[in-house]
């Protein structure tokens, strides 16, 4: 078995954090029977379009914050589709169960991912089409989702931010440009992960790109606390590397 270099979501992943404030852009739609939240392109353009497929943390696309990074990306000209693989059902549902059990509700969901995602996608290059410009950028539970479709042909680059559930082959695989948004502080993505990480795509000379958060902990780049300053930055500027790095190859894929 590959070694893993990303454990499974943590306390820190199941922490709510600092809800986040603002008024959202997007709507709810279901694309292939599967709950999607959907935010489009704000910026005008002709042309080929620009989607990204948001793959969530474990709070789900339709958690305010989730939302607003979603919103965010929209703004940079991407239309953004965020898939709830978790149905209806994220965790702050059971954040006041005593006797909920973490693993079945992740492994419920893990395995609702896998059925749903590639049929998600194919319904969402019938509305894009199949000459559309696919990004994917996964946060804690979503990272895998990202890395596997940077493993393959039908996306041009992809992103994640402090990942869960990887393992060596992950990173063995890739074959489209990488961008890992790290922070100093992650007990499922520690340091020396992230250096055997880098390792790897240094010898199958990938297109890569890291960012190292200091002062800040798993979790920062969705419910990092807007007051304190480090966090605030680390967040912010962890959105605007992805956006810029999805727009850098969206372009040179035209």
């Amino acid at each position: 078995m590959s070694t893993v270099l990303a454990g499974p979501p943590g306390d820190l992943c199941f922490n709510k954090g600092v809800q986040h404030t603002g008024i959202p852009a997007g709507k709810a739609v279901h694309i292939a029977d599967v709950p999607t939240y959907l935010s489009e392109a704000k910026t005008s353009g002709s042309g080929t379009q620009k989607v990204i497929l948001y793959f969530p943390d474990i709070h789900g696309p339709f958690y305010l914050n989730n939302k607003l990074i979603q919103d965010y990306f929209a703004e940079a000209g991407f239309n953004v589709l965020g898939i709830d693989y978790f149905d209806g059902d994220p965790i702050e549902k059971h954040a006041n169960s005593a006797n909920f059990d973490r693993d079945a509700w992740r492994n419920a969901a893990r395995k609702r991912a896998e059925q749903w995602i590639p049929k998600w996608f194919d319904a969402v290059k019938e509305i894009y089409g199949k000459d559309a410009q696919y990004c994917a950028v996964g946060y804690c539970f979503g990272a895998p989702y990202a890395l596997q479709l940077a493993n393959g042909e039908s996306i041009v680059a992809a992103a994640f931010a402090h990942p869960s559930s990887l393992n060596e082959d992950h990173f063995r695989g890739v074959k489209k440009p990488l961008l890992m948004s790290c922070a100093e502080i992650d007990q499922a993505f520690p340091l020396e992960s992230r250096r055997r990480a880098e390792d790897i795509l240094v010898e199958i000379k990938a297109k890569y790109f890291i960012q190292v958060f200091s002062g800040v902990k798993h979790g920062f780049a969705v419910r990092g606390d807007p007051d304190i300053f480090d966090e605030r930055w680390a967040k912010e500027e962890s959105a605007r590397g992805i956006a810029a790095w999805f727009t850098r190859f969206t372009e040179e894929a035209k």
